[in-house]
């Protein structure tokens, strides 16, 4: 069941309380939420009837309103109340009683109240002829931290929805898909960007650019403040409640720091060109020891994700990211962004699709997995890693060719999709299988394929952990159902290829090699074992071997 909450819109009559629940409500209901509004006006009429204007029976109006609202949520639907409830002590004794409470102060000057008000109630207790009138002859007490404030008088309706919506999503109560911020092409935007400072990006930062504006990341819109990056190393959470393992960072050094303190905005520059821009909304110092162990669950300078930690720099920019060109990997065929690849799942009547996450060549393994889920769910998107991976990692072109070939073969055409995932690898264990599964929800996916060693390096995580963190979300958190698999193998008494769930044998039947026997076989020109992979992706990683020696 989805998590219930409140929201309370309070402000003066006329401001606009009750036009903007109207217009939330439908926004949140294709969201996919149960929503009751309680309007002030139709609650006095009914719940509150018979209480008149004075405090107190302004304060039991409130209360009233409050406790079939905390009823709402603790079912786990939205309530929506558009009440004046001008007390603030009422307001937070309400607040304090109510989990998952956002105040929304709808904010509108007297003037623009009397010019709106067509019955001239206003105007009446401005001349004294209207008793207890609020805001006139009796007071409104404005909320002092409001979770939002919305100025009617200067921003339309749709403005103050988005603003509310926007909040609504940092607080974790609700996930508004995948919203690009990526202007391919745009001649204008790239002017601008001309005329910007410019910060000189690598790699990891103009891939992590691309993927945050074409909504890969999403609900992150932006390079992390440093509310979201505490918040990520010590719960695997957005600052609103989100679930997010990875930090992502523009790290910078100390000069660079220095000198984005003085923008509002920075041009991201990478390999010669501007790729995104950045608007700067803090500058904040890392912790690379801390995140080194709540990210990668060690110190050692052997694992590959500490040893970039300590050679970064300390500081990290953050703010919204514009893409100013969508992630190129060199792969224009596969290279779909993840609007494109929910387009092509929505044209091909896919109701559920699973992603697969690899960054080694395929083999039969792999290939068990995937068809074992396509026995239940409609399609599979093959979505290999091809950023940045260790230097003794295959290449991208050769495993890309890999799946080419095994695709034209092997597989129903109609039921997969490849496509490339721009990221480059953290080696974080669990926290990287996580961090995987909400980009394969982004691109789509209903169902995510993880192994017990997903994302792993060495020694440095436990077998099964990238399963365990998975029971750490309550049921639908993730927007994406995890399928746990075990280790596969080729085992010869069985005759195919089984799991440890499924094959009663001992381990001297079974036949796996790991990705270092696989490169040693390679490196000595000796064939790979067709238990292990098909002869056409064998064949595909000899050439690659041998051209790369000769």
């Amino acid at each position: 069941m989805s998590r219930g909450f409140v929201i309370w819109l309070t402000g003066l009559s006329g401001a606009g309380k009750s036009t903007i629940a109207a217009r939330l409500e439908p926004e949140l209901r294709l969201l996919g939420r149960s929503v009751t509004v309680l309007d002030g006006d139709e609650v006095r009429t009914h719940l509150s009837k018979g209480l008149g204007f004075s405090k107190e029976d302004r304060d039991t109006n409130i209360r009233r309103i409050g406790y079939v609202a905390r009823l709402v949520a603790s079912h786990g639907g939205v309530a929506i109340v558009a009440a004046i409830s001008p007390y603030r002590e009422v307001r937070d004794e309400v607040r304090g009683l109510t989990p998952h409470f956002v105040e929304v102060h709808v904010r509108c000057g007297l003037d623009e109240l009397v010019r709106r008000d067509v019955k001239g109630l206003y105007a009446k207790a401005l001349r004294g002829e209207i008793a207890h009138f609020t805001g006139v002859s009796d007071p409104y007490e404005e909320p002092l931290a409001p979770e939002v404030v919305v100025d009617s008088e200067r921003e339309s309706v749709e403005a103050s929805v988005e603003r509310i919506l926007d909040t609504l999503e940092r607080l974790g109560h609700v996930w508004r898909g995948v919203r690009p911020r990526l202007l391919d092409d745009a001649d204008a935007a790239r002017e601008e960007a001309a005329g910007l400072p410019v910060l000189e990006i690598g790699r990891h930062e103009a891939a992590d650019a691309g993927m945050l504006g074409s909504g890969a990341l999403s609900p992150l819109r932006g390079f992390m403040g440093s509310a979201d990056y505490r918040a990520v190393l010590e719960e695997g959470r957005l600052a609103g409640g989100h679930p997010f393992t990875i930090p992502v960072v523009l790290r910078v050094s100390d000069e660079e720091a220095r000198r984005a303190r003085n923008r509002e905005r920075l041009a991201l520059r990478h390999g010669g060109d501007v790729v995104a821009v950045v608007d700067v909304a803090e500058v904040h110092p890392t912790d690379p020891e801390r995140e080194a162990a709540s990210v990668y669950g060690t110190d050692e300078e052997a694992h590959p994700g500490v040893r970039l930690l300590r050679a970064s720099g300390r500081w990290a920019v953050a703010g919204p990211v514009t893409a100013l060109r969508r992630p190129a990997t060199g792969f224009p065929r596969h290279d779909l962004t993840p609007l494109e690849v929910r387009a092509i799942r929505g044209e091909r009547g896919w109701a559920t699709m699973v992603g697969f996450q690899t960054r080694n060549p395929v083999h039969r393994a792999h290939e068990y997995l995937q068809k074992t889920a396509l026995e239940n769910i409609d399609g599979l998107l093959l979505h290999p890693l091809v950023g940045e991976t260790k230097s003794d990692d295959i290449p991208a072109a050769t495993r890309m060719a890999c799946y080419e070939e095994l695709l034209r073969g092997y597989y129903p055409a109609d039921r997969v999709l490849l496509a490339t995932n721009p990221a480059w690898m953290r080696y974080a264990g669990p926290r990287e299988a996580v961090f995987h599964a909400l980009i394969r929800r982004n691109y789509g996916c209903t169902h995510f394929i993880v192994g017990r060693d997903h994302a792993g390096v060495g020694n440095y995580y436990d077998t099964y952990a990238a399963h365990r963190i998975f029971d750490g979300y309550r049921p639908g958190e993730l927007g994406i159902e995890i399928l746990r698999f075990e280790h596969s193998f080729w085992c010869r008494a069985c005759g195919g290829m089984a799991s440890t769930r499924t094959c009663p044998h001992p381990a001297a039947e079974r036949a796996a090699l790991s990705g270092t026997r696989v490169r040693e076989l390679l490196a000595a020109g000796e064939p790979l074992p067709a238990e292990f992979t098909r002869p056409e992706v064998a064949e595909v990683l000899r050439a690659a071997t041998r051209e790369a020696v000769a």
